[in-house]
């Protein structure tokens, strides 16, 4: 067996990020750790090894959505097929831990959202098929951007219609290598402000489905199309929106 790692790093943001999305992590060196040591305890230097105490790292600034996340239904609407949405904290547990499918849709140009069409070509082009269970991954591409102070305005993003198709056949769990689920935010906008309706702008998320999706994945580009697991356990955030999670793909 072998592992990838499909979580980007929690580190600190790049010039240019939006504030609404920066990250923020101050650094406690050995020798600050062994003066509280000092401080706490009455344990000085002398009474460690090497002289140093503990290194520590506090994240002073992380929204739930700002790495590599599961977004539960509580994210989309308040409430969901007359249903109070779920929390993260109150998702099924065996739902993140499936046989997973990695479909390639990096031909799709940055704005088109993929279709169901488009899904059942990227199926058949891989000859799988989605069983009920299966953790459906969308290869774009995009984390190569992941960087890239335009981010979040790459990647196709995904319709209602495809997200409801894999719902319909069994998936709760999906996920996507690019910012978000939908499709770029700024088109989405320009396009609601132009149609003057609501169900343009978010459409995918606010689908009326309860299911849950990740953003923000990386290294699909190692996985097969299938015949690997995939473990994303998410931070267990009461009455959260979303939580970061460690996805992992185990593949043979």
């Amino acid at each position: 067996m072998r592992y990838v790692d499909l979580s980007a790093p929690i580190t600190a943001s790049p010039e240019g990020t939006p504030e609404h999305f920066r990250t923020e992590i101050t650094r406690s060196s050995h020798s600050e750790g062994a003066a509280q040591a000092r401080a706490l305890l009455g344990v000085g230097p002398e009474l460690l090894r090497d002289g140093e105490g503990w290194a520590t790292e506090t994240i002073t600034r992380l929204g739930t959505h700002d790495t590599t996340h599961v977004d539960a239904p509580l994210h989309y609407n308040s409430r969901i097929a007359g249903q109070v949405a779920a929390a993260v904290d109150q998702l099924p547990l065996e739902w993140f831990f499936g046989d997973g499918l990695c479909l390639d849709v990096t031909a799709m140009e940055d704005g088109r959202a993929i279709t169901p069409r488009d899904l059942d070509a990227a199926l058949e082009r891989a000859g799988r098929s989605i069983e009920p269970g299966n953790i459906v991954l969308l290869r774009t591409g995009r984390d190569r951007f992941y960087d890239a102070p335009d981010y979040m305005f790459r990647g196709p993003g995904v319709t209602p219609e495809a997200t409801r198709v894999l719902y319909d056949r069994g998936v709760r769990v999906m996920g996507i290598d690019a910012w978000g689920w939908d499709a770029p935010l700024d088109r989405q906008a320009k396009e609601a402000r132009q149609r003057g309706e609501a169900g343009v702008f978010w459409a995918a998320h606010q689908c009326g489905l309860s299911y849950a999706h990740i953003e923000r994945l990386v290294n699909l580009g190692a996985l097969p199309a299938a015949g690997f697991k995939v473990c994303c356990f998410l931070l267990r955030i009461e009455g959260g929106s979303a939580g970061p999670a460690r996805v992992v793909a185990i593949v043979g």
